[in-house]
């Protein structure tokens, strides 16, 4: 599932807006930090389905009674999903230790984990992403204070190796957890139904363990500020943690860290330095002027509209060289993100993201007082509505089709549905379309599902959005999540845009929507 997304500019030259990065540091504030220990011990194995569960529990208390030798293990269950560092109390028990002790210790999101083979990987993204570690005791008691922060449930400590004479004991374990909120600061929506609670749930925590010093795209993998994933986690922010510091330090560390000409970056790296990434894409770059605009309606912060408008604009300017003919260039089949779905093509659906940033970049530069600006950008806008008319409306099959195949994808409805191409009674009419025709070219990500189903709230279809919300959330809930994924086919749980599933992020910041969703259309159920 999903076509390789590796950008690589060596000779890319990078600017530095000093004063936006400065107030972007001067917003950083200190993680929460909460002490936890493990609930229980847990084996893990597959079911009937391959689905791999917990088997077995067995009493915290007994841990220290587990004497692993060469082969033992032990796993812990923290009892939910935590980011933080950990630190295991380890001891020795029989003959004096005599060699050092040979450990593995494998940390899970999901119990699958914890069944994966690291060697057999073959995925194309670094295997460096995978959490587990080999260590050497040379000498035990010891307290082992892991330097990596980890994204997990379970804990499994290996004994690959001690020796005939001694056996390793895990005497304790203590979790340091990290975020910027606390589960505790957004109020459980009242009257939800059990099975959208739990859902909800899950949302929440997941958008907690993504909100660290940025807003964070996967803390197991990529620990990054990706836009897009940063344009969604705003708005159910908004809805929930209402961290509004956290969301214009991220808009200044997008706005200071970019290419020489103005470019904003698909994602920004915070450490080893602060730094724009080589990866750019048509939608992320413009989605700095819908998290603007969206920040500016929970705020009605003027000042920093009249601040970080031209950075906006610039973004409008140069979304224009990748353009020919009014619409989006298709050479590269990778231009714009909209999804992972193998085969997709994005031409429409990045030509809606255009129109839909441009009517609210309209609205900025009026605020902002640019009228030049806002003459410029609504003549792009109308050519943009005519365009995505007579280049992509197929009238005969009711359907906006995309490239020279002319394919019908979801995401091409949605987007165009969300960027009001339409009126409401003809969106409608086109998703209800959609849905009866189920055509081939699906969405395979959190991501480009939230689309859809916005869009079908867009035009008044409650229920069916609510159902479609229910059968893909729900089905990671029923695999037993306590966060939502970057990736979930239904139809094949143990898909992965990577070539392996190892590397999934079974905690990701774009699925953490039907947090917002809820609150925004279903709050009074």
């Amino acid at each position: 599932m999903g076509d390789a997304l590796i950008s690589i500019i060596p000779d890319m030259k990078r600017r530095t807006v000093q004063a936006f990065v400065d107030k972007a540091q001067s917003l950083d504030r200190p993680l929460l930090e909460k002490r936890l220990k493990p609930l229980s011990l847990v084996h893990v194995a597959k079911d009937e389905n391959g689905n791999a569960i917990v088997t077995e529990r067995e009493d915290i208390e007994r841990m220290p009674d587990k004497l692993l030798r060469k082969g033992d293990r032990v796993c812990m269950d923290f009892g939910d999903h935590y980011v933080g560092h950990v630190t295991l109390k380890l001891d020795s028990a029989g003959s004096p230790q005599d060699a050092p002790a040979f450990l593995r210790l494998k940390f899970a999101e999901i119990p699958g984990e914890l069944l994966d083979d690291s060697s057999t990987y073959e995925g194309w993204i670094s295997k460096g992403w995978i959490q587990e570690e080999f260590i050497h005791i040379d000498a035990l008691p010891c307290e082992l204070k892991l330097p990596r922060r980890y994204a997990f449930r379970y804990v499994e400590v290996l004994a690959i190796d001690t020796s005939a004479k001694f056996q390793v004991v895990v005497q304790d374990a203590e979790l340091t957890a990290v975020s910027a909120v606390s589960l505790e600061d957004a109020e459980p929506i009242q009257n939800l139904p059990e099975d959208l609670q739990r859902i909800d749930r899950a949302s929440l925590k997941t958008l907690q363990d993504c909100m660290q010093h940025v807003f964070e795209d996967g803390p197991k993998r990529d620990r990054r500020l990706w836009i897009g994933d940063l344009r969604l986690q705003a708005k159910a922010n908004y809805a929930t943690f209402r961290n509004m510091d956290l969301v214009k330090r991220c808009m200044y560390l997008f706005a200071g860290l970019i290419r020489d000409d103005g470019k904003i970056g698909a994602c920004l790296f915070t450490e080893p330095v602060m730094q724009v990434d080589d990866t750019f894409l048509f939608d992320y770059s413009l989605f700095f002027i819908s998290i603007l605009y969206d920040y500016y309606q929970e705020t009605k912060d003027l000042d920093i509209v009249k601040e970080l408008w031209p950075t906006a604009f610039r973004q409008i300017e140069l979304a224009l060289d990748d353009m020919e003919d009014g619409v989006p260039k298709t050479e590269n089949p990778m231009m714009a993100f909209i999804d992972w779905k193998d085969g997709l093509d994005r031409q429409a659906a990045a030509h809606a993201v255009w129109i839909y940033c441009l009517r609210q970049g309209e609205v900025l530069a009026g605020l902002a007082g640019d009228e030049k600006g806002e003459n410029q950008v609504h003549s792009l806008l109308s050519d943009a509505i005519e365009k995505a008319v007579s280049c992509f409306w197929d009238e005969e099959k009711g359907f906006f089709v995309s490239g020279e195949s002319r394919q019908i994808s979801w995401s091409s409805q949605a987007w165009m549905v969300l960027a009001d191409v339409w009126d409401r009674e003809k969106s409608r009419t086109l998703m209800l379309h959609l849905l009866e025709e189920n055509p081939e070219v699906g969405v395979s990500t959190p991501y480009a599902y939230h689309h859809v189903i916005e869009a079908l709230l867009h035009v008044g279809e409650k229920d069916k959005a609510l159902e479609l919300l229910r059968t893909y959330w729900g089905g990671m809930i029923k695999l037993g999540a306590d966060t939502f994924w970057e990736a979930f086919d239904p139809e094949d749980p143990n898909a992965s845009p990577y070539g392996s599933s190892q590397v999934n992020s079974f905690c990701h910041a774009w699925s953490c929507t039907p947090a917002w969703l809820f609150r925004e259309y279903f709050s009074t159920m």
